[in-house]
């Protein structure tokens, strides 16, 4: 048996949430403002992640860039905390951090529910719908047909657009939707993604066809042509392919320019239930082709998932970030269709992930897609303590005070090791409390894998298919430092480790808060380094929170 080290954090890493002062937010249906101090401090509220004040929320979608403020819309119900009749929720960010909760952008109507799609600045206003030298918003959706789904009908999904003139805040739609009508034989055609292909001068959409990607082509957003379909020879066919996307990337270590095309799937998941992959290749403004020196996955695919955690779905990227940032922003509905519906939260259900970063590298394995955390979520650090190496002792119960409840950690951690001695190591961090609840995320050298455990940290009666294995993902580094980049909210983790090679995401309920904070390892096989811990505010609080 291995000996394990572990080291306690500091105890200032954790402050008290309980009783701090919270701004006023509108009621995403009417405007009005209303109190959110008792919303967000529910049971399992993230605090430097988006959720709607109320109800049910699920994929990001139309996400886009205008005027100094990041738009993020989802499919949003506000009549309930499960999935119904979806609608366009509505929020707004000047930082990717902190966010504005809106009214609700597109209401279902007499075509149908308003599914996920994206939204696009019609700078030359190709479209027609711009006034007075205005550019139009243009958001770009699927309608889906509830009466000819509940009749068994298969062409109950087409795509349809709207427009707006005041930066969102309102919407037209186009009197001449849907503006691709079914084919007739494909009952799930879903969640168009469009960008602007300059070679081609034309505006390019990907949609979910079933199990594969479809192409069309357009001058106007309004009148579209097939131009082709792929994956049918690609990827994993295992479930629904849902809400894609399409952009290029400059290689990090080449130069040269790739296309990279996203394409979620449920079920199929890595670890069962929700999965984000992706291709990577050449498009030529009608067809995309995968590289060969895209590498076959572990799993003899030619897809690679973005992230192997079990909450990450749906996600997508942002349209019209402006040239001089550069970045490809992604941003994920942090759950899984496995469970999403039955998660114990009361007020609310569901989040979004952290932003983040993608990157395009050239590896030993092919090209990847690296992923991690925005800069912009330095800003929540409120406090810095380095987490020294070997016997140091950092101790510390994350408490608050003697008439608030304890709290859990919000923390980011930057942590490094070194592995020693082959295949024997296993380490990472833990969170846990002193009624025995514990969530696990690290490394396993025999494996060479990272993983996440929550089989013991808190209900999973809500489900059987909650804990029944632990997530594990494949490292993809070969050096002998592993590093891991960890943030940690009040129910959940992301693991962004070595730079973003592997990527995990996971939720967890703990019956009572997992207010303690630990490294852990064994001493054969892995040096612990030390690192960094951050003790992180709310995004719902005021500035010092």
């Amino acid at each position: 048996m291995h000996k394990l080290f572990y080291y306690l954090l500091p105890a200032a890493l954790i402050a008290c949430l309980s009783g701090c002062a919270r701004p006023e937010a509108g009621d995403p249906a009417t405007g009005a403002a209303t109190s959110v101090a008792s919303n967000y401090q529910d049971a399992y509220r993230p605090q430097f992640h988006f959720t709607p004040r109320a109800n049910w929320m699920n994929d990001p979608n139309g996400m886009v860039y205008l005027d100094g403020e990041y738009h993020l819309f989802y499919q949003y119900y506000p009549d309930s905390t499960v999935w119904g009749p979806m609608h366009w929720g509505h929020a707004v960010s000047e930082d990717l951090v902190r966010w504005e909760e809106l009214p609700i952008a597109l209401y279902p109507d007499s075509l149908g529910y308003i599914f996920s799609g994206s939204a696009v600045i019609d700078h030359d206003n190709t479209s027609g719908f711009g006034t007075g030298g205005q550019a139009p918003m243009v958001a770009i959706f699927t309608y889906h047909d509830p009466e000819k789904a509940r009749a068994g009908a298969t062409d109950v999904e087409s795509q349809a657009i709207a427009y707006s003139l005041d930066r969102g805040r309102s919407w037209t739609k186009y009197a001449g939707n849907p503006v691709i009508p079914n084919p007739g034989d494909q009952r799930d055609f879903r969640d168009p993604k469009v960008i602007w292909h300059a070679d081609s001068e034309s505006w390019v959409m990907v949609l979910a066809a079933r199990d594969r990607l479809q192409f069309y082509g357009s001058p106007d957003l309004k009148n579209w042509t097939y131009l082709s379909e792929f994956g049918r020879q690609y990827g994993t066919h295992a479930g629904v392919w849902e809400c894609p996307d399409l952009f290029p990337m400059t290689v990090e270590e080449t130069g040269e320019t790739k296309w990279v095309a996203i394409q979620n799937i449920n079920p199929g998941g890595p670890n069962g239930g929700s999965g984000t992959a992706y291709y990577v290749g050449d498009f030529d403004g009608k067809t995309f082709t995968i590289d060969p020196r895209f590498a076959r996955d572990v799993t003899g695919e030619r897809a690679v998932w973005l992230d192997h955690g079990r909450d990450n779905y749906a996600g997508v990227t942002w349209s019209n970030v402006p040239a001089e940032d550069g970045r490809r922003l992604f941003i994920g509905w942090m759950s899984n269709w496995d469970y999403a519906n039955l998660v114990p939260t009361e007020k609310w259900r569901s989040a979004t992930t952290l932003l983040r970063r993608l990157t395009l590298h050239r590896t030993e394995a092919g090209y990847r897609v690296y992923s991690q955390p925005v800069r912009e979520l330095h800003d929540l650090r409120r406090e810095s303590f380095p987490v020294a190496a070997r016997d140091t002792l950092l101790s510390g119960n994350f408490t608050g005070p003697a008439s608030a409840p304890a709290s859990p950690p919000l923390a980011e951690l930057e942590l490094s090791f070194l592995l020693t001695e082959g295949r024997q190591a296993d380490f990472g961090v833990e969170l846990f409390n002193d009624h025995g609840d514990r969530y696990r995320i690290g490394y396993d050298g025999t494996k060479n894998a990272y993983y996440s455990d929550r089989t013991r940290a808190g209900a999973t009666n809500f489900s059987d298919k909650f804990d029944a294995t632990i997530a594990q993902a494949p490292r993809l580094a070969t050096g002998d430092t592993v590093r891991l980049y960890l943030y940690l909210d009040v129910a959940s983790a992301e693991l962004f480790a070595d730079g973003g090679a592997t990527v995990m995401t996971e939720i967890f309920f703990p019956e009572r808060a997992l207010t303690e904070l630990r490294v852990y390892g064994t001493e054969n096989g892995v040096a612990f380094l030390g690192g960094t811990a951050h003790r992180l505010g709310s995004i719902w609080g005021g500035s010092d929170q």
